[in-house]
């Protein structure tokens, strides 16, 4: 019978190309990989890898047997999920990966909900970007994770994931409450502004890059952080001026002044999960409670719109 550890290894170096990659994937060494790889091709005694230069590739027969072992791993969580089914309650250990706003606005709600319905559920949470949350969710070291999509970006959807939208989310200006900034109408009155911006190369950074170019501002940016709080707080203090997301607005934007954006950008939140375990109790259980969160948040009413 085939070991369904090396057939997990064997997808893995199809998915990551490289025996380090695999390696740096799961704690191992790139050595430990190599020997169970090589335990498999002798199981099966056929050529699964060959050496090409400086690199390991898969032959024909290798790929075959990497594309088997992905549909056997989603076999088995899909008979791990009908298991858990049959015990009637959602419980055990459910590990989620998160970008921060989710983790600032809906996890605490979130996880009460579960606290209270399903007390034999616990969540492992961590913070994660979108990218890494994914490399985590594939490798298996998380069971479900939090994305964003944002307006002219694309839209991420991995093989052999589930997606399931959780909430549209719109993306808005925080000026000063009192300073130069503080009475702003529209974005040529910003033009010369300090901003506080998320790094270029994230999501969030790249859209509100773009956005400000596609209104003829060129950023002056001081300070750069993905912490939104810490955005803000340099806003309330009057040091510069910042885009937020919605979800934390209602609670965390007291000393401001907040706008909507000319045409309302939205970003898109939604959670990911292994395909085999879509219906899994626990992962169920968590979409609930997160949507339960999402529909609780306070709703953003009479927001004057900066023009352009």
């Amino acid at each position: 019978m085939l070991n369904l550890h090396r057939l997990f290894l064997l997808h893995e170096l199809r998915r990551l190309e490289t025996m380090s990659a695999v390696a740096r994937a799961h704690s191992m060494s790139p050595s430990a990989v190599s020997q169970q790889l090589s335990h498999l091709e002798r199981e099966t005694k056929v050529t699964l890898f060959q050496q090409v230069g400086r690199r390991v590739v898969l032959t024909d027969a290798g790929v075959r047997l990497a594309r088997r072992a992905e549909e056997m791993l989603g076999l088995l969580e899909a008979a791990e999920a009908e298991l858990a089914d049959a015990q009637g309650e959602a419980g055990g250990l459910l590990r989620v990966a998160s970008f921060q706003t989710p983790m600032i606005a809906l996890a605490p709600a979130a996880v009460s909900v579960l606290a209270q319905r399903h007390p034999a559920l616990h969540l492992e949470l961590g913070q994660q970007e979108v990218d890494e949350a994914y490399e985590g969710l594939l490798a298996r070291r998380y069971d479900v994770i939090l994305g964003e999509d944002y307006p002219g970006g694309q839209q991420v959807v991995r093989r052999g994931t589930d997606r399931e939208a959780l909430l549209t989310d719109p993306l808005l200006l925080v000026l000063p409450d009192v300073g130069p900034w503080s009475g702003a109408r529209r974005f040529a009155d910003l033009a010369e502004a300090p901003w506080a911006l998320d790094p270029p190369q994230s999501r969030t950074g790249i859209w509100s890059r773009t956005h400000l170019r596609s209104v003829g501002v060129e950023p002056q940016v001081r300070f750069t952080t993905p912490d939104p709080l810490l955005q803000v707080h340099l806003v309330r203090s009057g040091h510069a001026v910042a885009f937020v997301p919605g979800i934390i607005a209602s609670e965390h934007l007291g000393g401001t002044r907040v706008l909507r954006l000319l045409g309302d950008p939205h970003r898109s939140l939604y959670t990911a999960a292994r395909a085999g375990a879509a219906q899994h109790p626990s992962l169920l259980a968590f979409r609930s409670a997160l949507l339960e969160a999402a529909e609780s948040l306070s709703a953003l009413e009479d927001l004057e719109t900066l023009g352009t």
